[in-house]
């Protein structure tokens, strides 16, 4: 099993950045890819941007796209969320999620963390 803590969110302006941080600890060498989630209230968590950890290679959501870089640091089993240009459709919580295989789905949530976008 992989634990997940993720820290980083909070209150911003529009067009303001706030950066989100997810250690991961327990069976880290299991992890094939980290990334980043988010769910709005009533809706289904969807996907925001993934790194696989062997190769670097990123996926973003189209949405999220030229705003969002994703990062890692493997010495720490860390994966970052910078976030840019931050609008009011990104009010969400965001969750960390880790792929234990070369395929298959995303899980080992964390507890998530709370972004709000004020106009």
């Amino acid at each position: 099993q992989v634990q997940l803590v993720e820290s980083g969110g909070g209150l911003v302006q529009a067009g303001g950045s706030l950066r989100l941080s997810c250690a991961a600890s327990g069976r880290t060498f299991s992890i094939y890819a980290m990334g980043w989630f988010r769910q709005a209230p009533g809706k289904e968590r969807e996907i925001v941007a993934t790194m696989s950890w062997r190769d670097r290679s990123t996926y973003y959501a189209a949405s999220v796209k030229g705003r969002f870089t994703i990062s890692r640091d493997i010495t720490k089993n860390a994966v970052y969320l910078q976030m840019n240009n931050l609008q009011s459709e990104d009010t969400c919580v965001y969750y960390c999620g880790v792929r234990t295989g070369i395929t298959g789905p995303f899980g080992s949530w964390g507890q998530g963390t709370q972004v709000t976008v004020t106009s």
